[in-house]
Formats: structure tokens, C-alpha cells, sequence
């Protein structure tokens, strides 16, 4: 199984993708760790990705997902995944199960004011949600709960 854990920047997709994965004794990543150095600059001086600079890195996440597909791996994916055509590049299979962190606006840019080490420009997050296609086919999580929380849904509903 893929867990493709998604929401906006600063919804918290690393932090519970993380303790899911650990929980599970599954493989993490983090998508953001697949942007090209092109596109981090852009993101750091607060410029929107465009779906042109998005492509090769969506490319890139499709693969890595068939590739744990095909060797029967399980694994947890912390992507943005804002839009339904971002979705369907990476929903390869029955295999894959989304989750969305859902949050308010408000909530999720006090919690960004006070991430160390990101690259991702808070200002950025109003365009997050302008661009957010919210999932109609998704386990949806409220990010106001604790982690722990918000994993225990997470495996409750996927039954994990």
C-alpha cells in the first residue's frame, strides 16, 4: 500500500507522514525532496510553481511510486498534490490511498511562521489554497489535532 499524505505547505503532510511511516515500518518520503534546485529557488523567493516547473517533479513521484508498487513495498508519501490532475498522475493503482490534511487557512500560517530550516516562503501559502482542488475521494484529517492523533485516524480508516 501508498500512502499519499497531501495538503497544503505547512498542513504538517512531513511530520504525520513521518510518524506513520515509523509506526508502520514503512518507507517515508517527502516529495519536496524531489523538486529540482530550479524550483526550490522559486519557492524560497516566493514565487508560485507553475504546472510546467511542477511536470518533471510530478514525472519523478509517479516512478518512484510504481517502483514500490512493483516491488511490493509499502510506503508513505508526503506530497502537496493540490490539484485533481496532480492526483491522477500519481494515483497509479488501487494501491495508492489518499489522505488529506485539511486545515484553516489561519491555523496553518501561524504554524508555518514558526518552521526552522524550510524553504517554502509563507507568503506562498494564500496561493496554496487559491490552488487547492480539494479531494472528493480522500481519508480527510483535521491538522488542528495532535499528530498522534491525526495517525490514528489515519490507520483506523485505512485499517492499517
Amino acid at each position: 500500500m501508498i500512502v499519499l499524505v497531501m495538503g497544503v505547505s505547512g498542513a504538517g503532510k512531513t511530520t504525520i507522514g513521518t510518524l506513520l511511516a515509523e509506526q508502520l515500518n514503512w518507507i517515508f518520503a517527502d516529495a519536496d525532496t524531489y523538486h529540482s534546485p530550479e524550483n526550490v529557488k522559486k519557492m524560497a523567493a516566493g514565487i508560485p510553481l507553475t504546472d510546467a516547473d511542477r511536470a518533471p517533479w510530478l514525472a519523478t513521484l509517479r516512478e518512484l511510486i510504481e517502483s514500490w508498487i512493483s516491488n511490493g513495498e509499502n510506503a508513505v508519501l508526503a506530497c502537496s498534490a493540490l490539484r485533481e490532475a496532480y492526483r491522477r498522475q500519481l494515483h497509479v493503482s488501487a494501491d495508492v490511498k489518499l489522505v488529506y490534511l485539511h486545515g484553516e487557512l489561519s491555523l496553518i500560517h501561524e504554524r508555518m511562521l514558526h518552521r526552522i530550516g524550510h524553504y517554502m516562503d509563507p507568503k506562498l501559502l494564500e496561493s496554496q489554497f487559491e490552488t487547492l482542488e480539494e479531494p472528493t475521494d480522500a481519508i480527510v484529517v483535521d491538522v488542528a489535532d495532535t499528530p498522534a492523533d491525526i495517525v490514528r485516524q489515519i490507520r483506523s480508516s485505512l485499517a492499517i
